[in-house]
């Protein structure tokens, strides 16, 4: 029970860490750091902000392609006749527990796996 609330909570954080307004937080964390150092911000510091505000924006694109992914197959399930219903929400579960699902799913009539990788 313990470990499902914590896969579940990093899941909460990564969510929060693609929303745009942690680029204002960091920001405001750098402006925090060049006031209140002592000795101002050197070469070390700008390294770590550049390295932060790519981090920020791998995360939000990386959100925003998957963001856009899923609402793509959710148009495609509606469309299709007799969608599995239980895939319809699987984006709302815990990653492992999604690849679970998708190595239980098998091609009926090959009895191959539907995921093509």
């Amino acid at each position: 029970m313990k470990g499902k609330r914590f896969r579940h909570a990093i899941t909460i954080i990564g969510e929060w860490l693609g929303h745009p307004m942690t680029f204002a937080l960091v920001t405001l964390y750098g402006l925090g750091w060049v006031m209140f150092a002592g000795r101002g911000i050197d070469w070390h510091g700008v390294a770590t902000m550049a390295t932060l505000y790519l981090t920020l924006i791998i995360l939000r694109t990386d959100r925003r392609d998957t963001e856009a992914l899923h609402a793509k197959l959710d148009e495609l399930l509606r469309a299709l006749e007799g969608p599995d219903e239980t895939l319809a929400d699987i984006d709302q579960r815990e990653p492992e527990e999604i690849v679970r699902i998708r190595e239980g799913r098998r091609d009926p009539e090959r009895g191959q796996n539907l995921d093509p990788t």
